[in-house]
């Protein structure tokens, strides 16, 4: 039951939702029950006479309202009330479930509404006198995931009907309520992409005096569990009852029966009179403190580390500048071969950088053998050097290989022959 209504009302099995504001700053007094979801609209016809009209008559108002809403001297609203506003030109909307702590407690809610267009503000108060009913919270409860509704749609007042009377035929209860209702973002649910009208999904929470059918039990058995697991949907034989206007995920209905629950009970520690106990008088530091030296601090701080870089200092040195081979106790451990490779190689690398810049010059020495691969003996040049060159074959033929050494070659049986 939806309670929006003064006391003077009678009550109805679906309240009707009535606005809280009006022309006059008189506050708005309803009177929901613990238990049971409460939803009150925040109109903005009923602000629009509280702001200066357009300029020219007959144009129809339409500015932007927005709506703020907390507790007196408090800058948010109780834990248990929520409030949504789509766009600046919808309505605004209250809803929550109060609990029996908060029975005989008025709630002073400061509404404010602002008007985009011109700035001007508006204030009324909403008083929620919360009352005790004797037949709830209903002991069977039972929460629903609907996937194609936003909480903005689930409130409203027709769609809630129509839900819980889907329900009241698969349960067959003699009293059935909406308890609470959650937007699934609330719940860690994620925005869903602004296409296909995909929706944010809500979960809508309901109480009856019976216990659950055996359709809503259809979900416990262990072929739907396994379909569950599987992330299929369940077979439910009801669900042909919702599919026309609501789209329930079976895996993640919730049936609670809470004469079963087992009550937590946390036990605080004694928070005390917040006095400290007597510890006898005070007694300050005497006003003659004793001089502390702090030279040993300084040699432990400074000197020691100072010491160890020295002597690291000193090692890394003498490693580096005295105990250095030399050149020639390097060329002495090295093979006479190596070292005239090595020779003929800078011999070859400053002879292409002299022939960078002078091209008339002999032919170049690095296209020769310049050493025995066997021996190690350097082998002469082909040409002298006063040899034209300007007139050298690219291809030589035998005639101009009669200076080239011939390479000493190895018999099969093991000796040299030339």
């Amino acid at each position: 039951m939806i309670h929006t209504m003064p006391a003077a009302a009678v009550a109805v099995w679906l309240g009707t939702v009535v606005t809280i504001l009006s022309r006059s700053h008189a506050d708005r007094n309803v009177y929901p029950s613990a238990g049971v979801l409460f939803v009150h609209v925040l109109e903005r016809e009923y602000f629009k006479g509280e702001f200066p009209p357009y300029p020219k008559s007959g144009d129809a108002s339409n500015d932007p309202i927005t709506f703020n809403t907390n507790l007196m001297g408090y800058p948010d609203r109780p834990g248990w009330l929520r409030y949504i506003q789509r766009t600046p030109h919808s309505d605004g909307v209250l809803y929550g479930s109060p609990t029996a702590e908060h029975v005989g407690k008025p709630t002073v809610i400061e509404i404010t509404a602002y008007n985009r267009r011109t700035f001007e503000t508006a204030r009324h108060n909403l008083v929620i006198n919360i009352m005790a009913t004797e037949e709830f919270p209903l002991p069977y409860q039972a929460e629903f995931y609907i996937k194609n509704m936003n909480v903005e749609e689930m409130l409203a007042s027709e769609v809630l009907g129509d839900f819980l009377g889907a329900v009241k035929n698969v349960w067959q209860p003699e009293r059935l309520n909406a308890i609470n209702i959650t937007s699934a973002l609330d719940r860690g649910g994620r925005v869903p992409l602004p296409i296909n009208n995909l929706k944010e999904g809500v979960y809508v929470m309901v109480g009856a005096d019976v216990p659950f059918s055996s359709c809503l039990r259809e979900v416990e058995s262990p072929h739907n569990q396994l379909r569950c697991s599987q992330e299929m949907e369940p077979v439910i034989s009801c669900d042909k009852k919702f599919r026309a206007q609501f789209h329930i995920d079976w895996c993640k209905i919730s049936l609670v029966d809470i004469n079963k629950v087992v009550p937590v009970y946390i036990t605080r520690p004694d928070p005390g009179t917040g006095i400290l106990p007597e510890f006898g008088e005070y007694n300050p530091p005497s006003e003659s403190l004793k001089s502390r030296n702090y030279f040993s601090d300084f040699l432990i701080t400074l000197a020691v580390p100072s010491a160890v870089a020295l002597v690291l200092f000193f090692i890394l040195g003498y490693t580096m500048c005295c105990r250095r081979e030399g050149v020639e106790k390097r060329n002495m451990q090295t093979p006479d071969i190596q070292l005239v490779h090595h020779s003929s190689i800078q011999k070859s690398t400053k002879e292409l950088r002299s022939m960078s810049k002078n091209r008339e010059i002999s032919w170049p020495l690095s296209t020769l053998p310049v050493f025995n691969p066997v021996s190690g003996e350097v082998v002469p040049p082909l040409h002298p050097d006063n040899y034209e060159t300007t007139s050298m074959p690219l291809m030589q033929t035998q005639t101009n290989l009669q200076n080239q050494i011939t390479i000493p070659q190895q018999r099969p049986s093991g000796k040299w022959y030339s």
